[in-house]
């Protein structure tokens, strides 16, 4: 039998769900990246030893990344998201209590799976955007991204909150394991339906096998593309709240907030992003998006103060917000291209740490 039309995810639905995954990303990423100068103190390391065990999280990604694709065509986006939420939430859990007891070796094995399951979340939802998006028929993943942003901006503001008042970041990350929880294990059932790949493309392209798609030189090249520019968001994510905090001895609220800035710039500019790109095309706004980034990053480097540094973490995040979000419409999403594609059009998952 098959699925009925009333209980059947329809587009709307599944961008609606979406839009709320996304957000939940954004704000579980933010939960950790703007409270970074409290793990710091917390476990007494220099910035070089930070540094290291950063990379915890971009291993964890780098390690998923390969098997995405892999995974969301067996299984589909929903259970994905479901799987990788939990493993997040879990990881998540595991560093609070890490932190508790001191431990850097804890610590640095959470973030590792922390890495992972927020990397296969990133991949996986972002191939349920992008199928979203061909189905409606207009550019709209722009607007998910403005939710991951938007999320982070919340998580910020939260994170710059609870650093005020004094709450510990161990108590922070569990209550947000639960949250994640909950959103992950109920959002995904509105995602368009499972379709495995190798069964005939509903959209009249001819069946893609998935080697053709590896040589298919726009995903290379947007794979590059992608690669340098959420490299240039990753670094505003790890470093913008530690280097308020250590370079303008700014307390580690003010650096969670000019963090939450940072972000507030990429939310703003990713939800009206969608004119942008309708009206000039991706090429020109990528252009001038990287020029933005570039003076922002220069700005926040040399400011001497933080009203300079709040203007320089701006203008980083409105260049930081278009290019290494957009690349994934332009390469042709059938259902046998899109596991393939996700693993050089999304390799955000890993620099974004």
């Amino acid at each position: 039998m098959t699925t009925s039309t009333r209980t059947a995810p329809n587009v709307k639905a599944a961008a609606i769900a979406t839009f709320l995954v996304f957000g939940m990303n954004g704000l579980v990423f933010a939960s950790w990246a703007a409270r970074i100068p409290a793990v710091t103190q917390t476990l007494h390391l220099t910035s070089g030893q930070m540094g290291t065990l950063l990379l915890c999280t971009a291993v964890g990604s780098l390690v998923a990344l390969p098997s995405a694709g892999w995974v969301v065509g067996r299984i589909g986006t929903a259970n994905t998201v479901r799987a990788a939420g939990l493993l997040a939430a879990s990881a998540g859990a595991a560093i609070a209590f890490s932190l508790m007891a001191g431990s850097v070796a804890g610590t640095a094995l959470a973030l590792f799976f922390f890495g992972v399951g927020v990397g296969l979340w990133d991949v996986s939802q972002n191939i349920e955007g992008a199928d979203v998006e061909h189905r409606l028929g207009r550019t709209i993943m722009p607007q998910f991204h403005a939710a991951f942003s938007g999320g982070a901006f919340v998580g910020a503001l939260i994170g710059a909150w609870l650093s005020e008042i004094g709450v510990g970041l161990p108590e922070h990350l569990l209550v947000i394991a639960g949250v994640v929880v909950l959103l992950t294990l109920t959002a995904p059932r509105y995602f368009m339906p499972h379709e495995t790949t190798g069964t005939a493309p509903d959209d009249g392209a001819p069946a893609v096998k998935g080697p053709s798609a590896w040589r298919d030189s726009r995903t290379l090249l947007i794979g590059v593309v992608v690669l340098g520019a959420t490299l240039t968001e990753g670094a505003g994510n790890d470093w913008i709240a530690k280097a308020s905090v250590d370079g303008l001895n700014a307390s580690e609220s003010t650096g969670a907030l000019l963090f939450a800035l940072f972000v507030a710039a990429m939310t703003l500019m990713r939800f009206v992003g969608g004119r942008a790109i309708d009206r000039f095309g991706r090429v020109a706004v990528l252009r001038v998006s990287m020029a933005a980034a570039a003076v922002g990053l220069a700005l926040f480097v040399f400011a001497g103060n933080l009203v300079l540094a709040g203007v320089g973490a701006a203008l980083w995040g409105i260049g930081a917000a278009w290019p290494s979000r957009w690349a994934c419409p332009l390469l042709p999403m059938t259902r046998n291209t899109r596991p393939h594609v996700s693993r050089w059009s999304q390799p955000s998952a890993m620099w974004r740490f």
